[in-house]
């Protein structure tokens, strides 16, 4: 029998760092990266439809329900495994929309997880991150459920412990378009790649401040609100790690617990109200894919 309503957390991720290292023939990019899961996030809540439709209940003027990957990766789960239940999707947002911090991709991996135990159909995790890779290159990461190095399209992943961070993000107020960027002819596409030992410190923790990422100059040249947040971290943070997170928009910091406040409070008056400053924590495990 179905629950009759459940809620399920998809958490933010940032990338550490994020090379571009080659394009395959089909056009796709092939990325070097680390995900690091982070403790803010969209919540979703699944309440039983019993004629078999699936259908979204929060309304989004800029995505269409068809368009939407939680619409989309339940209805994948249904064609692939012949369920008849259906499902309302309740989204509570909280994760900006083109912000590169993944949202899409783990609402779309939750949802996965979610109606799969929901819905009873015993879906192993690999045959999930296979039906989430349909999806979007991301949701894999968020269906492995801990911290990882990726590599090809994002993919094929490892798992990696990475030091509790403390991050102050900053979100502007711009969505970036992911496909703009990657089709950038500026775009640097030839980096070299790496290897774990590379940025890690011996003890099998990450690196700090390890390579770069690719995307972020194509983005903060088109996007001045990225550029500008840029600035505003780095001038604040001084020898910190300061990069954007995927294809942007947002920027994030590394700070210490004791002074993130007072350097948020610092960025956002810079910044002015357009921009939102954040303090979150890294995550070492999803807390909902990670279960068996």
């Amino acid at each position: 029998m179905i629950v009759q309503t459940n809620r399920f957390f998809a958490p933010a991720k940032v990338n550490r760092f994020l090379h571009v290292v080659g394009r395959r023939a089909d056009g796709y990019h092939l990325l070097q990266t680390v995900f690091q899961l982070l403790d803010w996030g969209d919540l979703l809540h699944f309440a039983p439809r019993a004629d078999g439709r699936v259908m979204r209940a929060t309304v989004f003027d800029n995505v269409p329900e068809d368009d939407d990957l939680t619409v989309r990766a339940a209805r994948l789960l249904q064609q692939t495994t012949g369920c008849t239940h259906g499902v309302e999707i309740h989204l509570d947002k909280q994760l900006p929309l083109g912000g590169g911090l993944g949202g899409g991709s783990s609402d779309a991996a939750t949802t996965l997880w979610a109606l799969n135990r929901l819905w009873g159909l015993g879906l192993s995790r690999t045959q999930l991150m296979a039906l989430g890779l349909q999806l979007g290159a991301d949701v894999p990461f968020f269906l492995l459920g801990q911290n990882a190095f990726a590599e090809g399209v994002g993919e094929a992943l490892t798992p990696l412990r990475l030091l509790d961070t403390t991050f102050l993000l900053v979100l502007p107020p711009v969505s970036v378009s992911t496909p703009l960027i990657f089709q950038s002819p500026e775009l640097t596409r030839n980096t070299r790649t790496v290897k774990i030992a590379d940025f890690s410190t011996g003890d099998g923790l990450y690196q700090a401040d390890f390579g770069r990422n690719d995307l972020q100059a194509v983005a903060a040249s088109r996007f001045a609100p990225v550029a500008r947040a840029l600035e505003v971290l780095q001038t604040h943070l001084p020898g910190q790690e300061v990069r954007m997170s995927g294809s942007g928009s947002s920027v994030y910091g590394i700070v210490g617990a004791d002074q993130a406040e007072t350097v948020r409070a610092l960025c956002q008056q810079e910044l002015g109200a357009d921009y939102r400053c954040r303090i979150v924590a890294s995550l070492q495990q999803h807390p909902v894919t990670s279960g068996s």
